[in-house]
């Protein structure tokens, strides 16, 4: 990564701060100006309140450059989330769909992405979640792309085993149709559970994820994520920053 930063941060990781104002300058601390708004921070149903929270964000100098992580059921409602991204400069949403709505879902998606010119990431989370594994991605992929393409989760994507879910394997097989990136990273203990270590100290080989995207042309939106020390993710975060960065 080059010395400055080119990627930003979810605001999940603030999710026990409400208050955008606060979020904003926690965002300043840990040394980054971009953000990826979740629905703890936003409600994506109402643009217009939504610009309220884009001018705050925007008067502390920090850009928007997507919202997520949605669920898409292929309500007309949802097309908000589109005036919301659309309204904050964001050209990028990151999304699940059900197993029981997407095949309504995806068409609507599809044609909200051409409208607004913003690109949808389906968020990879995990074996447990319908989209979390490749044989369903590149179903989905086959069905919404090219709009549609990949959000890589890269703990997420190792909790489905180091084979099918190599972070690195991914950033090369879906070269072009990755348009987002959680950078997040877990060990693991005997029994499977995860728990979210600082970015490239865990499982995740970050100099080899980072040089498979460069090698891909990835040209996506990127931010860091780590859920633990939720009243006091700052030190944490900083440290994520600092490892990106190394």
């Amino acid at each position: 990564m080059s010395s400055k930063p080119s990627f930003g941060v979810q605001s999940y990781c603030f999710r026990h701060f409400k208050d955008n104002a606060v979020v904003a300058k926690k965002v300043q601390a840990i040394g980054l100006d971009q953000i990826e708004l979740c629905a703890v921070h936003a409600d994506f149903s109402q643009p217009d309140a939504f610009k309220k929270v884009v001018d705050i964000y925007r008067q502390a100098g920090i850009s928007i450059i997507s919202i997520g992580v949605q669920t898409f059921d292929g309500n007309d409602g949802e097309r908000a989330w589109f005036e919301c991204a659309d309204a904050a400069g964001a050209r990028h949403i990151s999304c699940h769909f059900n197993i029981a709505t997407f095949m309504q879902a995806v068409p609507k998606v599809r044609r909200w992405s051409r409208e607004f010119g913003i690109r949808v990431g389906i968020h990879c989370h995990g074996g447990y979640h319908f989209g979390g594994q490749p044989s369903v991605l590149d179903y989905l992929f086959d069905l919404g792309g090219p709009e549609i393409g990949l959000c890589i989760d890269t703990a997420w994507a190792m909790q489905i085993g180091p084979h099918a879910g190599n972070p690195v394997e991914w950033a090369k097989k879906y070269a072009g149709k990755i348009y987002g990136i959680h950078y997040k990273d877990f060990v693991f203990a005997r029994n499977g559970q995860w728990q979210d270590t600082i970015v490239g100290q865990g499982n995740l080989d970050l100099p080899a994820f980072n040089a498979a995207l460069r090698q891909g042309g990835f040209d996506g939106m990127a931010v860091i994520e780590y859920e633990a020390d939720v009243e006091n993710p700052d030190p944490a975060l900083k440290r994520c920053v600092d490892s990106m960065l190394a």
